[in-house]
C-alpha cells in the first residue's frame, strides 16, 4: 500500500460564491501521478460524526490508487450556506460543480466515481442521472430510486413513523455549529443562519402526503434511462431499502451489479446482523474495471450476489446462511407459485373448504411493537422479535410442515379479496418463518394503505361494504425455509409504531375465497458453491480518538395496566469520544418513545429528543431539538423546539406548532 497525505480542510467554490468544505485524502504522489477522484457528498459533519468512519474509508482509497474526497453538503458541517431540504436541485447543481472541480484538480486525472451510504448512495443516483461527463462509476449503498414508494417516508402510501424519526434526526444536524478552527470569527453567524433558516423539515414532508412532483424531483425511477454509467447497487436484508438493488437491475441500462447481504444501514464491512465482507475491496474492484480500465472479471460475475439466509431465532442477532448469484435479474430459476388462503392456513395443494370463507379483523394497536425499526441501524434492539407477540392480533395462514427445503429469492406479495368498514384502512402483513418449537421469526413484510390501492398519485376513499382486489407487495427477501418448518401469513390492520395508524380503528372483511400468497420459489444451482470469495473486512487505518462515554442502546415496551398506557422508548446513544489530532469532543444522544392509551387512536404520540454538543477546552456549544407528532382524525398535529447554547448561555431558541390536514392517510 502506498503513503498518503491527508488535506484536512479544503474550500471549493460554487458559482455563487458559496465554499463547500471537504476533506481529501491522497496518494503520497499524486500530484506527480494524478489518479481518479472518488466523492462521497453527504450532510453527516466530516469534522465530527463520520471523521472515524471517514478516515477508514477514503484513506483506503487513497492507498489503493485514488483521490477520496469527503464533501459536507452546502449548510452542513464546515460548509457555507443553508441546508433546507433532501435532494433539492441546488444539492444536485452544487454536486456537479464540486465534480467538475474536483476533476480539474493537478492530482485528480480528470476521472471520477461516487460512492455512498443512504442519503450520499441517493445523490450519487441522482448525479449520475445528470450524465456529468467526469463521472464514470457509481456505487449507491442503502438508498432509493422511489423517493415517494420506497424511502424513509411513505410505505405504501401509509405513513412511516421513521419520517418522524428521520426529520429529527436532520432536525438536530442541521442545528450543529462549523468547527472555528475551520471558518473563524464567522463560525457563529454560519451557526445562528441555519438555526433560523433550515426550517422543519417534517412539515414539508408531511404537506406532500400522495406521490406528486415533490417526490418525483430526484427519484431516477422517473427516467432509469439517464442514468449512463455503471452502478453497483449495495443493501442489506435488515435494512430500508433492500427493494432498490432489485430494481436496478432490472431496470438500468448500463453495466450493473447488486449485492445484498443481511446487513442493516451500514456499509457492509462495518455492520451486521449478517456475515461482514470486505467491501473495500469490492469497491477498488469495481473502480479498477470502470474508471482504469483493467480487466479484473467484474463483468463475469453474477449480476446479482445476495445472502440466502438460514433460519435463526428471532432472538438471535447474526444471520447465518450463504452467498448465491444470479447471472441476470430477473432471474429464468425464480418460479412463483401462488398458495390460496383458507381460514388459518395456506393450501400447498388444491383444497376444497365447507369452512366460513370470510374472515374479519380489527386490530390491536399493540400489534406491531415488535416489529423493530423500518431501517434497522445493525443493533439487535431494533431488529424484530418473536412474532408470536404480534400474531394474536392478526389473521394468520399457516402452510403445512415443509416436506423438504423452501428457498425463495425476490419479491412476496399478497392478493386480498377485502373490505373495510371505514373509508380509510391499512393493511399490513407478514411472512413469518415458524420452527418445529412454534417460535417465529419475522422473514419480511409490506403495508397497503388502502385509499392507495391503485394509485399513490390519486388515491380515494374506500366505500364501506364494498369488496376491493389489491395487490400488496411485501419487501424482497431471500430466505431458507428448511423442512419440517412452516410458512406463516400474518394479516392485520395495524402496525404500530411502525406505520402511523388511519384515523380511526377499521375492521377488514377478507374473502378468503380469492386470496392468495405468491411466493419467489428459488431452484437451488451448483454453481452457488463456486462464487468467488468475498473476504472478511481487513485492518483499517484507525483516526486516533479517546473514548469518553461509551455508546447506549435500549428498547423497552412497558404496558402499564393501571392507567393502560402502552410505550415504546427507543434510547440511541453514540459513544462520546473526542479526536485526539483536532482536539474536539462531540456527544449524540437520542430518545424516541411512542405511546397510546386504551387502544385510542387519537392518543397516539410520537416523540424525539436529540442533543448534539461539541467541546474544545473550554469552549462548548449544545443544540437540543424535541420534535413531537400526535394526530386527530383530520389533522398531523406537530410541536417542536430548538435551543442551542453556547456555554451556558443559550443564544437562540425557537419552538414550531403546526397543523397539517390528512390527506386520506
Amino acid at each position: 500500500m502506498n503513503d498518503i497525505r491527508i488535506i484536512e480542510n479544503e474550500w471549493i467554490p460554487m458559482s455563487d460564491g458559496t465554499h463547500l468544505a471537504a476533506k481529501i485524502w491522497l496518494p503520497a504522489d499524486a500530484e506527480q501521478n494524478p489518479v481518479p477522484g472518488i466523492l462521497e457528498y453527504i450532510p453527516y459533519r466530516k469534522r465530527d460524526f463520520k471523521a472515524v468512519r471517514d478516515h477508514q474509508i477514503h484513506g483506503y482509497f487513497a492507498r489503493h490508487g485514488y483521490a477520496g474526497i469527503r464533501v459536507d453538503l452546502r449548510g452542513s458541517g464546515d460548509s457555507e450556506g443553508i441546508l433546507r431540504d433532501e435532494y433539492l436541485q441546488q444539492e444536485l447543481d452544487d454536486g456537479i460543480e464540486a465534480i467538475k472541480w474536483i476533476a480539474s484538480q493537478p492530482w485528480c486525472d480528470g476521472k471520477m466515481g461516487m460512492i455512498g451510504i443512504s442519503w450520499g448512495g441517493f445523490n450519487g443516483l441522482q448525479l449520475a442521472a445528470l450524465q456529468p461527463p467526469e463521472l464514470k462509476a457509481v456505487i449507491t449503498v442503502a438508498s432509493s430510486d422511489d423517493r415517494y414508494a420506497d424511502d424513509v417516508h411513505y410505505m405504501g402510501g401509509a405513513l412511516l413513523t421513521d419520517n418522524l424519526s428521520w426529520a429529527s434526526t436532520m432536525f438536530a444536524y442541521n442545528s450543529c455549529p462549523p468547527d472555528p478552527h475551520l471558518v473563524g470569527d464567522r463560525w457563529k453567524d454560519m451557526w445562528l443562519e441555519r438555526l433560523e433558516g433550515s426550517g422543519l423539515w417534517i412539515k414539508k414532508w408531511l404537506e406532500h402526503q400522495r406521490r406528486d412532483n415533490y417526490w418525483k424531483h430526484a427519484s431516477v425511477c422517473q427516467d432509469y434511462s439517464a442514468v449512463k454509467c455503471p452502478v453497483l447497487a449495495v443493501s442489506g436484508w435488515a435494512d430500508g431499502y433492500s427493494n432498490t438493488v432489485f430494481r436496478l437491475l432490472e431496470n438500468l441500462e448500463v453495466p450493473r451489479k447488486g449485492l445484498i447481504g443481511a446487513w442493516g444501514h451500514k456499509y457492509p464491512h462495518m455492520g451486521g446482523p449478517g456475515p461482514e465482507i470486505d467491501f473495500l475491496n469490492e469497491t477498488v474492484r469495481w473502480w479498477d474495471h470502470y474508471i482504469k480500465g483493467i480487466d479484473n472479471g467484474v463483468e463475469e460475475e453474477p449480476m446479482l450476489r445476495g445472502w440466502m439466509q438460514d433460519t435463526i431465532s428471532p432472538l438471535s442477532s447474526r444471520r447465518p446462511g450463504r452467498w448465491v448469484g444470479e447471472k441476470q435479474w430477473p432471474s429464468g430459476r425464480i418460479k412463483e407459485e401462488t398458495y390460496s388462503l383458507f381460514p388459518g392456513r395456506i393450501a400447498f395443494e388444491e383444497q376444497k373448504c365447507d369452512e366460513n370463507l370470510e374472515l374479519s379483523i380489527q386490530s390491536p394497536l399493540n400489534v406491531g411493537l415488535f416489529a423493530g425499526k423500518w431501517c434497522s441501524y445493525s443493533e439487535s434492539t431494533d431488529l424484530p422479535n418473536d412474532q408470536r407477540e404480534e400474531d394474536g392480533g392478526a389473521l394468520v395462514f399457516d402452510s403445512p410442515p415443509l416436506e423438504e427445503d423452501y428457498e425463495i429469492l425476490g419479491k412476496p406479495y399478497l392478493k386480498l379479496k377485502l373490505q373495510s368498514n371505514k373509508p380509510i384502512a391499512m393493511v399490513a402483513a407478514r411472512i413469518s418463518d415458524v420452527a418445529p418449537s412454534g417460535r417465529a421469526t419475522r422473514v419480511t413484510y409490506g403495508l397497503l394503505n388502502l385509499t392507495h390501492r391503485e394509485s399513490h398519485e390519486e388515491p380515494s376513499e374506500l366505500e364501506p361494504g364494498k369488496y376491493y382486489s389489491v395487490e400488496l407487495p411485501l419487501n424482497y427477501i431471500g430466505q431458507l425455509f428448511p423442512a419440517g418448518h412452516q410458512i406463516r401469513v400474518s394479516i392485520s390492520t395495524s402496525y404500530w409504531p411502525l406505520a402511523w395508524p388511519s384515523p380511526e380503528p377499521a375492521r377488514l372483511v377478507i374473502d378468503t375465497r380469492e386470496s392468495s400468497v405468491t411466493l419467489p420459489k428459488r431452484n437451488g444451482k451448483n454453481s452457488d458453491n463456486h462464487l468467488r470469495d468475498l473476504g472478511k473486512p481487513g485492518n483499517l487505518d484507525q483516526l486516533d480518538t479517546t473514548l469518553l462515554v461509551p455508546a447506549r442502546r435500549e428498547w423497552k415496551v412497558e404496558h402499564n395496566l393501571a392507567t393502560n398506557e402502552v410505550t415504546a422508548k427507543v434510547k440511541n446513544n453514540d459513544a462520546q469520544y473526542r479526536i485526539n489530532h483536532v482536539n474536539w469532543e462531540i456527544r449524540k444522544d437520542v430518545d424516541e418513545t411512542y405511546t397510546y392509551s386504551n387502544n385510542n387512536y387519537d392518543t397516539v404520540k410520537g416523540e424525539v429528543k436529540s442533543v448534539r454538543e461539541f467541546r474544545r477546552d473550554s469552549w462548548m456549544a449544545q443544540t437540543v431539538t424535541r420534535t413531537v407528532l400526535t394526530s386527530t382524525r383530520t389533522h398531523f398535529v406537530i410541536r417542536a423546539t430548538l435551543d442551542a447554547y453556547e456555554g451556558d448561555v443559550r443564544v437562540f431558541s425557537k419552538s414550531y406548532d403546526e397543523m397539517i390536514p390528512r390527506d386520506l392517510m
